[in-house]
C-alpha cells in the first residue's frame, strides 16, 4: 500500500525510483495494444489492397508461367492413352479405359490450365512494384499473427511479472492496514515469501503431473515460465525481509498484526490449505491462477484500463469537470450527490471501480472538503465514487460476464444496469439530503453562465478525443465500444495527455514533448505498483474460489428441493455479497460464472436478473468490512492520516458514516434490484 498521499496538485509520478520500469511498462502495454489491433489493421490492408487493385485476393507479385499445355488435342491423346492400354495380367478384373469419361477428365485439366494462364496473364498486367510492396506488409502481418497467437500469454505474465515485483518491492500489495514496525513489516514479507514458495512448489507439482501426459510442451513451459516469476517474487521478498526501510520504528507483532498481511497472501494460504490438507491437490494452487494466462487477453485489458485511469491523473481533466460545478456554490450534500452522478461514466471508461478511485479518488476527496463536508461523508463519497458506474457502457466487467455466460448480452445489461444506476443514486442523493440537513441551494446569480465560461477550456478536450476516436475508425474501421474501448482508450489518453502540456501546464524551460513524455512515463509508473496489485489479487481471487468449484459446497447450497426461486434469490444475494466482501470483481466473476450462476438459473432464476443482482451484490461486498476493498483504495489516495482523523464525534451515523452510508443505499439497491423483478416472471 502506498505510504503518501495522490492528492497532490502537480501531476507527478510517486514512484520516480521506477520511472525506468514504467518506460518498460508502457513500451510493453503500447506493443499490446498494437498487437490486439493486428487483426482490425490487417483487415483494413486487404480492404485497401481490394480498392486499389481489383482482384487483390487472387494477385501474386511472384506469379511462375504455368507450365501445363494449352495446345493439347484432346481426341489424338484420347486415342493414344486408348492404344498404349496393355491389360494387366496380374489383375482379376481389368478393362480399357472408358473414353468418354477419358476425353471428360482431359477437358477439364485443359480448362484448369486455361484459368492458370488466364491468371497469369492478370497477374502480369497488374502486377506493379508497388503491389509486390503491399503484398509484402499485408501477408507479414497475416504470417506474424498467425505464427504468435501465443504471444499475448507471455506478454501478460511479462506484464505481471513486472508490475508485481515493483508491487513486492515497495510493499504496495494491498492490505487491511498497513505495517507500523519492524515486526510487523517482517511479518508481511515473510508470508509473501512463504505464498511465493507454496507457488513455486505447486508449479513444479503441476509439470511433474504434466510430464507423463503427451502433447503438454508447451503448458509445461508456461509452468516453468510462472515458476521463474514466483521465483523472482522470493528473492524480492528475501531482499526485503532483511532490509527494513528506515522509516519503520522498532517494535513487535501483536495481535492486530496480521492485518498487514496482504490480501492475496490470505486467500493464498486458505486456498492451499484446502487442496494441499483436504483435497491432496498440491496442484491446484496452479491450475486455478493458470487460469489468468488463458484469459490473458481479457486481463491486459486490465492493464490498459489502469494505464487510461492513471494517464487522467496526469491531466487537469478532473478539475476542469469540476470547475463547471463550483459556480454553482452547492452544499456539501448535494455536491456529494453530484460527484456520485458525475463520477459514473469516467469509472465505467476506467473498467472498474477500484480504478477509477485509484486515478481520481484524491481529487473527489479534495473537492469535496473543500466545499465543507466532514471527513466522514467525503470519505464515503470517495469510495462510492466509482461503485454506480460498473453497470453502465463500456465497462470491462460487464463485457467480461457476457463473454463466459452466453445467456446474456452487453445490450441487456448495459441496458438495465443504467436504470440500476438512476436507482442508486438517486437513493443516495435521498439518504445524504435526509441525513446531512443543510442541501437545499441557494440562487447564485450568474452560475449558468459562469459554468458555460468554465466549459471551454474543455472543448479542445473533447474535440481531440472524438478526433482520436474517429482517426482509427477511418484507418481501422475499428468503432469504438465495449470490445475495442480497452484499445482505443490508451490512445485518447495519450492524445490528452500531450495536449493538457501546454505551455501553461508545464514546468518553466519545458517542451510540451518532454511535459508529454515525463507524464506518460509517471502514469505507466504508477500503473505498474497498481497493476501488480490488482492482478496479484485478482489471481488468488481465482485460487479462493477453486474451493467453491472442487467441493460440494454450492450443491449443498443450492439442492434441488429448493423449489422456490424467492428463497433461492434470497440465498444468491447472501453469497454474491460474501463474495464481494473479500474478492476482486473480475476473479468473482470467473468464480460466480463457473459455481453459483447455472445452479441459480437452473432454479427458476432469470439469466439477465441474476447478473444484474451479480454486479449490485459485488458492488455492495466491495463496500462491507471485513475487507471493504473500495474504501482499502480510498484510504491508499487520499493518505491514512485522513481515514484515522475523521470524525469520531456527533450520532452514530455521523461517527460511522463513511461505513454506514454506502450499506445502506447499496443494500436497499440490492434488495429492490433482487426481488422487485421477481413479481414480474416469477409465478
Amino acid at each position: 500500500m502506498n505510504w503518501r498521499s495522490l492528492t497532490a496538485v502537480r501531476p507527478t509520478t510517486l514512484y520516480p525510483v521506477h520511472r525506468v520500469h514504467g518506460v518498460v511498462l508502457l513500451l510493453l502495454l503500447m506493443f499490446t495494444l498494437l498487437l490486439g489491433m493486428g487483426n482490425s489493421l490487417h483487415s483494413r490492408l486487404l480492404w485497401i489492397g481490394e480498392q486499389a487493385w481489383p482482384n487483390y485476393y487472387l494477385l501474386d507479385p511472384e506469379a511462375q508461367e504455368p507450365t501445363c499445355n494449352l495446345n493439347r488435342d484432346i481426341g489424338a491423346e484420347v486415342q493414344r492413352r486408348m492404344d498404349e492400354y496393355q491389360p494387366d495380367p496380374d489383375a482379376l478384373f481389368s478393362s480399357p479405359p472408358d473414353p468418354d469419361k477419358l476425353r471428360e477428365s482431359l477437358q477439364k485439366n485443359l480448362e484448369n490450365c486455361e484459368l492458370k494462364y488466364l491468371a497469369y496473364q492478370h497477374n502480369q498486367e497488374h502486377a506493379t512494384p508497388a503491389l509486390a510492396v503491399f503484398k509484402t506488409v499485408e501477408q507479414g502481418m497475416a504470417d506474424f499473427l498467425l505464427t504468435n497467437i501465443d504471444l499475448m500469454k507471455f506478454l501478460f505474465i511479462g506484464m505481471f511479472a513486472m508490475a508485481a515485483a515493483i508491487s513486492a518491492f515497495d510493499a504496495d500489495h494491498i492490505a487491511l492496514r498497513l505495517p507500523r514496525n519492524r515486526g510487523e513489516w517482517r511479518l508481511s514479507q515473510g508470508v509473501q515469501l512463504l505464498v511465493n514458495g507454496l507457488m513455486v512448489f505447486s508449479l513444479l507439482s503441476y509439470v511433474g503431473r504434466l510430464s507423463s501426459a503427451p502433447d503438454t510442451a508447451d503448458t509445461i513451459f508456461l509452468q516453468h515460465t510462472w515458476a521463474a516469476v514466483f521465483g523472482l517474487f522470493m528473492v524480492l521478498n528475501l531482499m526485503r525481509l532483511f532490509s527494513v526501510p528506515e522509516r519503520m520504528r522498532p517494535g513487535n507483532i501483536n495481535a492486530s498484526s496480521p492485518l498487514v498481511v496482504p490480501l492475496h497472501c490470505s486467500m493464498a494460504l486458505i486456498a492451499m490449505a484446502y487442496f494441499l490438507f483436504i483435497d491432496g491437490y498440491s496442484s491446484g494452487l496452479a491450475i486455478y491462477f493458470g487460469m489468468m494466462t488463458n484469459l490473458s487477453s481479457m486481463f491486459i485489458n486490465i492493464g490498459l484500463y489502469v494505464l487510461v485511469g492513471m494517464a487522467l491523473k496526469q491531466t487537469r481533466i478532473p478539475e476542469l469537470l469540476l470547475n463547471i460545478i463550483k459556480p454553482f456554490k452547492l452544499p456539501a450534500p448535494l455536491l456529494a450527490s453530484v460527484m456520485i452522478f458525475a463520477t459514473a461514466f469516467p469509472t465505467a471508461f476506467t473498467g472498474a471501480s477500484g480504478i477509477f478511485i485509484l486515478a481520481v479518488g484524491g481529487v473527489v476527496y479534495d473537492e469535496l472538503r473543500k466545499a465543507g463536508a466532514g471527513r466522514q461523508l467525503s470519505l464515503a463519497t470517495t469510495a462510492m465514487s466509482g461503485s454506480l458506474g460498473v453497470v453502465l457502457n463500456p465497462c470491462l466487467l460487464i463485457v467480461v460476464i457476457a463473454a463466459l455466460n452466453k445467456e446474456v448480452t452487453t445490450s441487456e445489461l448495459y441496458g438495465w444496469g443504467l436504470w440500476v444506476f438512476l436507482l442508486s443514486a438517486v437513493l443516495f442523493t435521498l439518504v445524504v439530503c435526509k441525513t446531512e440537513g443543510n442541501w437545499r441551494p441557494g440562487p447564485v446569480p450568474g452560475a449558468f453562465r459562469e459554468a458555460l465560461k468554465q466549459f471551454r477550456p474543455l472543448l479542445p478536450y473533447v474535440l481531440t478525443a472524438g478526433g482520436v476516436i474517429l482517426t482509427i475508425w477511418l484507418l481501422l474501421d475499428l468503432k469504438f465500444n465495449e470490445y475495442s474501448a480497452p484499445l482505443i482508450l490508451p490512445l485518447v489518453m495519450l492524445a490528452l495527455v500531450f495536449l493538457d502540456a501546454g505551455r501553461d501546464s508545464r514546468e518553466a524551460g519545458e517542451t510540451r514533448s518532454q511535459a508529454f513524455w515525463t507524464r506518460s512515463t509517471s502514469a505507466a509508473s504508477d500503473s505498474a505498483v497498481h497493476i501488480g496489485a490488482l492482478l496479484a489479487l485478482i489471481g488468488f481471487s481465482i485460487c479462493l474460489g477453486g474451493i467453491l468449484e472442487r467441493s460440494d459446497i454450492v450443491h449443498s447450497i443450492f439442492p434441488e428441493s429448493l423449489g422456490s426461486p424467492w428463497l433461492v434469490m434470497m440465498v444468491v444475494v447472501v453469497m454474491l455479497t460474501c463474495i464481494g466482501m473479500v474478492m476482486d470483481p473480475f476473479g468473482a466473476v470467473i468464480l460466480v460464472s463457473a459455481t453459483i450462476a447455472q445452479a441459480a438459473i437452473g432454479l427458476g432464476i432469470d439469466p439477465l436478473h441474476f447478473w444484474i443482482v451479480c454486479l449490485v451484490a459485488f458492488e455492495l461486498g466491495y463496500l462491507s468490512p471485513p475487507v471493504a476493498l473500495n474504501h482499502l483504495l480510498t484510504r491508499q489516495v487520499v493518505g491514512e492520516s485522513e481515514v484515522l482523523a475523521a470524525e469520531r464525534t456527533g450520532t452514530f451515523w455521523h461517527r460511522y458514516e463513511r461505513l454506514l452510508l454506502p450499506l445502506v443505499v447499496m443494500g436497499t439497491t440490492l434488495l429492490l434490484v433482487a426481488f422487485v423483478p421477481m413479481l414480474f416472471y416469477v409465478p
